[in-house]
């Protein structure tokens, strides 16, 4: 069965003059989601990300960028634009989360977002008859799009979706002859133990 491996992009630079610059942190997230991809023997067969800096970037970090392929339908929303023009310029993580949390319940355009995403899910599905594997590098708004869609969850679904979502953290899909299938979200089991100064979630 087509599997698809959606990797939320490392962490980026938040309150920095460029956001999409991933930091340290995020490259080293991103090097070790791609080592955690290998140990489960992950053979991707196709190699995706948007064409934001930081999703191409952490799929750099994790060892594709041979093998990496851009759509933009993969990209975020624009977060940032999205908070300064409902909630004002929060300057701090907790704040800015809370903000565009609420900026989201009422946000006009999650429906187009969606299908816009939902439209990638698709045509990747497409490409990967015979039982192949993709692994995405995007972003965690899209992912929660997806899981959202999934699940039937409204605009408050996917925003509670959305918040938890880690750097670096794999979702699993598998498409099968009754449809697509959620296996796992955000799963972030990578960033536990020993290497837990690398979970983050912004």
């Amino acid at each position: 069965m087509p599997l698809v491996y959606l990797v939320r992009h490392g962490q980026a630079s938040f309150g920095a003059e460029d956001y999409d610059v991933l930091s340290p942190v995020g490259r080293l997230q991103g090097k070790h989601a791609g080592a955690e991809l290998r140990r489960r023997g992950v053979q991707a067969d196709q190699v995706w990300s948007g064409t934001l800096r930081r999703q191409r970037d952490t799929a750099t970090a994790a060892g594709y960028e041979g093998e990496l392929r851009t759509d933009e339908r993969w990209n975020e929303f624009d977060h940032l634009g999205l908070v300064r023009a409902t909630q004002g310029d929060p300057v701090d993580p907790r704040g800015f989360q809370e903000a565009l949390d609420t900026a989201l319940r009422g946000w006009d355009g999650l429906r187009d977002f969606s299908e816009t995403v939902t439209g990638a899910v698709e045509d990747l599905l497409k490409g990967l008859d015979g039982g192949k594997t993709a692994v995405v590098f995007t972003s965690g708004g899209v992912i929660a799009a997806v899981c959202a869609r999934m699940w039937g969850l409204d605009a408050s679904g996917f925003v509670a979706v959305n918040r938890v979502a880690v750097n670096c953290g794999i979702t699993k899909l598998v498409h099968g002859r009754s449809g697509t299938s959620l296996v796992t979200y955000n799963d972030h089991a990578h960033f536990e133990g020993e290497h837990r100064e690398l979970l983050t979630y912004r």
